[in-house]
């Protein structure tokens, strides 16, 4: 008997309940909550399906109690002109410190052919990182005080912290034009 799970000849094997009195070495080096799970579907005369698909209908029971609720609170709008285009706010203290100062009204200004920038009266908090390359559609700050919204995808090497990102960029180099422009955030 090895002390692997799963044997390419013969399938899952199911070892004597005694057999488990110490932990094998895939379980050292798998995620904590995926050892005693296949340690319980092995044991029980489980098989590899069975455990992957309690894994998915568990992890789609999460996600479809939480997906509303987030939904909700990562959802903001901003509004140039007659154009509307949602926002799903990122998971960072700065993105909750810029939506808690909404609405929002910016006269932003035009900055190398692909993005529109504005400095707040007050800094957010930072958490930076280098994405490398950045997106159409990406909200981010710069900084600790500059808003900036891109519409043109292509790499970087500058650090900045993620707000959010526009849900669909279809139009948006259109509304924001080449020249500086009034950008209305909200939450409704």
């Amino acid at each position: 008997m090895t002390n692997e799970p799963f044997n390419a000849d013969s399938g899952w094997s199911c070892p004597p309940l005694g057999a488990m009195s110490t932990r094998p070495s895939w379980y050292q080096r798998t995620r904590p909550w995926v050892g005693p799970l296949l340690l319980t579907f092995s044991l029980c005369g489980g098989h590899a399906a069975h455990a992957t698909g309690s894994v998915s209908a568990a992890g789609a029971m999460a996600n479809s109690t939480q997906t509303p609720k987030k939904s909700e609170e990562s959802r903001m709008w901003m509004t140039i002109g007659e154009r509307r285009f949602a926002i799903t706010l990122a998971d960072t203290r700065a993105a909750q410190a810029f939506a808690a100062m909404l609405p929002l009204t910016l006269d932003m200004e035009e900055l190398n052919g692909n993005e529109k920038k504005k400095e707040l009266p007050n800094a957010l908090p930072t958490d930076t990182y280098q994405p490398g390359v950045i997106r159409n559609g990406d909200l981010l700050l710069w900084g600790s005080r500059t808003v900036v919204i891109f519409y043109l995808t292509f790499d970087s090497h500058y650090s900045y912290t993620r707000l959010g990102r526009v849900d669909d960029t279809a139009g948006l180099a259109e509304a924001l034009g080449r020249r500086d422009v009034r950008v209305v955030f909200s939450r409704d």
